[in-house]
């Protein structure tokens, strides 16, 4: 595809069929202020390193979808003006203006997937909204793993969303969901939803993913990972929270695209920073996991 282009890092690995790990960039231009944003980027990028993987952080530079970021790239990332959450609908207009953009999952799931890349670590899914009945709001991340063979790992689906129905939908869709050494879906902030999930090890899933090579299946395989005990949060508590931050943004109007950021920051104002403290915690832990699984998937 002419409009990849890629770091001379992710090239040599994809030439030489080592493991790759696709990162996503919003959580560096939107997620976080700066300077703490590079250094989380940064810090990510080090741990798939640490674990024998290739990071591919991607983002819409010059016109380009660029897999791979450099230093340099990042820190532009991290403090130009103006940078383009983008999405997979705004995708084209970005290219086309060559505006700069952050990608969201479903965007670098697309990228990944254009690039040969079969691993992806990202902090939570989108899915389906809360009353979808009255909104209709569902994330694209949903229709796009379905249409990218990839391995995405996640601590589960943002807690704002209704996470029942984003599990029915990828099973529509004939999304696999795995839980990584758990048979409970965990619930991003805290570790056990209750929804059964079958289990799987690096071992195992890696083995999935060798097994869906043999087939013709372009659906994605989504593996949830368990926030890290020590910085788990209350499953009680954090849903209160998030009631009360639903009922302030249907209080003042927010909707739509406008939504997810108002309530992440709502509910780091009352956790005290804990959902933050938690949020980057669970970033680092998937890395590490991705790595670790796209590793064996390249070993005999």
């Amino acid at each position: 595809m002419l409009m990849l282009k890629f770091s001379d890092e992710v090239r040599e690995a994809l030439d030489q069929k080592k493991p790759i790990v696709a990162l996503e960039s919003t959580i560096i231009s939107h997620g976080m202020p700066y300077p703490e944003n590079v250094e989380m980027a940064s810090t990510v990028e080090e741990i798939i390193r640490q674990e024998g993987a290739v990071p591919a952080t991607i983002a819409i530079m010059d016109g380009f979808i660029k897999i791979g970021l450099t230093p340099e790239e990042i820190e532009r990332l991290a403090t130009e003006k103006g940078v383009v959450k983008t999405s997979i609908r705004d995708l084209p207009g970005v290219l086309a203006s060559k505006q700069t953009g952050a990608t969201t999952v479903a965007t670098t799931s697309y990228a990944a997937n254009e690039a040969g890349i079969r691993f992806f670590a990202t902090g939570g899914l989108g899915g389906v909204h809360r009353n979808v009945a009255e909104h209709l709001d569902i994330s694209a991340d949903l229709i796009t793993l379905a249409k990218c063979n990839i391995c995405i790992v996640s601590a589960g689906v943002k807690s704002i969303l209704d996470i029942p129905k984003t599990l029915e939908l990828l099973e529509t869709l004939g999304v696999a969901v795995y839980g990584f050494e758990t048979d409970r879906y965990p619930g991003f902030y805290f570790q056990d939803t209750g929804i059964p999930v079958p289990s799987g090890s690096v071992q195992q899933l890696a083995n999935i993913m060798k097994v869906k090579e043999h087939l013709s299946l372009e659906q994605a395989i989504h593996v949830a990972v368990p926030v890290p005990t020590e910085d788990a949060m209350d499953k009680q508590f954090i849903q209160g929270i998030i009631d009360e931050a639903l009922v302030e943004a249907d209080e003042q109007h927010v909707s739509g695209k406008d939504i997810t950021p108002f309530l992440l920051a709502k509910i780091k104002d009352k956790t005290g920073g804990d959902s933050l403290k938690a949020n980057i915690s669970l970033v680092k832990n998937n890395a590490k996991i991705a790595a670790q699984i796209a590793v064996r998937y390249r070993q005999p």
